[in-house]
């Protein structure tokens, strides 16, 4: 896997002020037009659809950043179960604010990683794969057999996220009393989605991200130097279930009830998808993945019974044509190799 984050010809690096334009109409795009666009044409089902893309792209950004340290992570819908259940109970039963329980998921899941990765972590490649698709499975089975999830009924009539605030002062008002909750959930996926690439990208291109990157490359070398390759391959495991727990944490918020089989195998398999369709060499790349993967589902409903054909041969046109991911393709417009 290449890391495009880094460029050694300088000629080919974007200046500052290409960085920033580019941000800013992101930004522009994600919370103004995008709203805007929804409001005029009524099409209020599109906040559905962009909020999931978000969350998703969040929970892949984590999934992203294990194969940045040279791991095929498959088992992030476990996380995103765990996180979503960890912020159902504590509402239901604890009477905690939401806005409480979103850090509290995703450091669970941090918690819970770390002693599933402390082992686990020795393995490599098709090994590790293989024990991580069998952590979301013994995620749901779990949730079916505790009582305090509720097994198979799960938990229902979750209530909106209240009120934040902070010295009396509103900062987020209470979803319950809003027009328009679904603007609000898609305002707060969204800046979750941009904060979280955010930290992804200073990740990257920090001291941690260059240590990561040699674990990708040669494992023994890093550690034959003196890197603790040992706790390098945690963190960033328990940085990528973080991100999972929050995702969980958020869609529980959104549909307001939480089952079993609310995140399966097939979500942790999507979430490695989108990586690849985007590019495991980009930071940004799960962020296209999804948004191209999950829109290009739904369009192709109206194939009926042949969509799941036409999906998976496309998939695997893409990544025989680009296997790279779609943003190997501004390397090539570039001219870069």
């Amino acid at each position: 896997m290449t890391d495009h984050t880094h460029s050694s010809d300088p000629t080919q690096r974007p200046g500052l002020p290409a960085r920033l334009l580019g941000i800013a109409a992101f930004l522009l795009l994600v919370f103004v037009l995008v709203p805007l666009f929804i409001r005029i044409t009524g099409r209020w089902d599109f906040y559905y659809t962009l909020t999931s893309v978000a969350l998703l792209s969040v929970a892949a950004a984590g999934v992203w950043l294990t194969f940045y340290i040279g791991r095929i992570n498959i088992g992030q819908g476990a996380y995103a179960l765990t996180g979503g259940y960890v912020s159902a109970i504590l509402i239901m039963k604890y009477g905690v604010s939401f806005w409480l329980t979103l850090p509290l998921a995703g450091l669970f899941c941090a918690v819970v990683s770390v002693g599933i990765g402390l082992p686990i972590l020795r393995l490599r490649g098709v090994y590790f794969a293989m024990v991580t698709l069998v952590l979301t499975e013994v995620a749901r089975l779990t949730a079916l057999a505790l009582p305090i999830t509720n097994g198979a009924k799960g938990i229902t009539s979750i209530p909106l996220p209240g009120e934040l605030s902070i010295f009396g002062l509103t900062i987020i008002p209470d979803f319950a009393t809003l027009q328009n909750p679904k603007l609000a959930f898609y305002l707060m996926a969204a800046l979750l989605m941009v904060l979280t690439y955010l930290v992804l990208w200073r990740i990257v291109n920090s001291r941690l991200g260059h240590l990561c990157r040699s674990l990708q490359q040669n494992e023994e070398l890093s550690a034959s130097i003196g890197v603790n390759t040992a706790m390098l391959r945690v963190l960033a495991y328990a940085i990528s279930s973080f991100f999972g727990g929050l995702a969980g944490a958020i869609f529980v918020a959104i549909s307001q009830s939480i089952y079993p089989s609310s995140f399966v195998v097939n979500d942790s398999v999507n979430f490695m998808l989108y990586c690849f369709l985007g590019g495991l060499g980009y930071v940004f790349g799960p962020m296209l993945g999804t948004l191209l993967l999950y829109f290009g589902w739904d369009l192709l409903s109206v194939a009926k019974e042949y969509q799941l054909l036409i999906y998976s041969g496309t998939m695997i046109a893409l990544m025989l044509v680009l296997p790279n991911g779609v943003l190997s393709l501004l390397d090539r417009k570039g001219g870069r190799k």
